[in-house]
């Protein structure tokens, strides 16, 4: 079992009245950022040692519970320790941390005791320091028994230095840092200003990480430059989708009504603007708009192909085309569920890939032959995915 262990108890410089774990943070509060790494690394209880239990953490921790996860806000390491299972391993994250689910992922496997770590030279003084001429990089992986060690000990202790040592003590592995880590806004911030700015670079970092050439190339780019004005903003991830979605509606309506290139332009837009949308709701904690977006973006390429077999079917009067349209979107749909995102190799097809290598044939004057190409490349896709299946079994 995984549990998650954070902490709300440094107070901003720039904003002493306010802890850093309550600041905003993409939409959210920092606290609620990091419990949403917590939870996509598997853990289904958080434990938050809390100096004060401020109203803007309350809510916060109010939040977090309304995701499934078990939460339980503690005020020392006597308390912490009560309500960890002794077969469990411990995540921690560092007070006022700022990193991507990658870097929290490094430490969420099987194993002992094991601190994330980076060279002393490149940590500044943002990073406490461990052995070897190492610094904290803010992420450890520990055995319950160290809380229980650190109860021992006088409460105005500073838990979090006093864990680490303790970790420390107990010869815990040293793991590196990755190398782009620190590019992508990791770090850990206890100014007001600072913290927004590094957000700022967290929040475009959220999609380099994303599988398939088609998000590479150009979902991620779009993202990386929309995502940031959109948080600031305050733009909500539904409004997003709901116009991605009537785009792919007004594209769909455009081919049936025999604008082809037209209509599958729109349609092709239309899903760089609906992952977007999805990419928001995630990270302003809107999981039923980031579910819809995600599934409009399944649909709306569907329906653009599906009207362009149709349509083309009806100008030629034979069911090739409607038949290749029907055997794309059975194959696309089986490839995405034999395909889950974590095992997807890069060039696998998705969608709106499919959807694109359609449009760019249609554009060139070759409607079936594009929908016969999309065709074969998902078939190519899900045998892809069916033995990386047997190869796990």
């Amino acid at each position: 079992m995984l549990v998650g262990l954070l902490f709300a108890i440094r107070e901003t410089r720039d904003r002493p009245e306010r802890l850093t774990a309550t600041l905003p943070f993409g939409g959210v509060t920092l606290i609620e950022y990091q419990a949403r790494l917590l939870a996509a690394a598997g853990c289904g209880q958080i434990v938050v040692l809390v100096a004060r239990l401020t109203p803007e953490l309350l809510g916060a921790v109010a939040r977090i519970g309304r995701r499934g996860v078990t939460v339980d806000a503690v005020r020392h390491a006597g308390e912490a320790a009560e309500k960890l299972h002794p077969l469990a391993r411990l995540l921690v994250l560092a007070d006022g941390l700022i990193t991507t689910e990658r870097v929290v992922a490094t430490l969420a496997g099987e194993g002992g005791d094991a601190l994330l770590v980076t060279p002393q030279a490149d940590a500044g003084g943002r990073f406490e320091r461990v052995g070897g001429a190492m610094a904290w990089a803010g992420v450890a992986r520990l055995d319950p028994r160290r809380i229980a060690e650190v109860a021992r000990l006088p409460r105005d202790y500073d838990v979090q230095s006093t864990l680490l040592r303790t970790a420390e003590q107990a010869r815990a592995v040293h793991l590196l840092l990755p190398p782009d880590a620190i590019a992508h806004g990791h770090g850990i911030e206890h100014d007001g200003a600072a913290l927004a700015a590094r957000g700022r670079v967290a929040l475009a970092a959220l999609v380099s990480d994303r599988r398939g050439w088609f998000d590479r190339l150009l979902v991620a780019p779009l993202a990386r430059a929309a995502l940031p004005p959109m948080v600031a903003r305050r733009w909500p991830g539904a409004a997003v989708s709901a116009g991605g979605a009537a785009l792919g509606m007004a594209g769909a309506a455009a081919i049936a009504a025999g604008w082809d290139r037209t209509g599958l332009l729109l349609a092709s837009l239309a899903c760089l603007v609906l992952a977007v949308g999805a990419t928001l709701s995630g990270v302003r904690d809107e999981p039923l708009a980031e579910r819809a977006g995600l599934a409009a973006g399944l649909a709306v390429p569907a329906l653009a192909v599906l009207v362009l077999g149709a349509a083309a079917s009806g100008r030629s009067g034979d069911l090739l085309a409607l038949v290749l349209a029907l055997g794309l979107v059975a194959l696309a749909a089986l490839a995405e569920r034999a395909g889950p995102e974590r095992v997807r190799r890069n060039w696998w097809g998705s969608a709106p890939a499919y959807l694109l290598v359609v449009a760019l044939a249609t554009l060139a004057g070759w409607p079936r032959a594009g929908l016969a190409i999309a065709a074969a490349y998902a078939a190519l896709t899900l045998t892809a995915a069916i033995e990386r299946l047997r190869r796990q079994a």
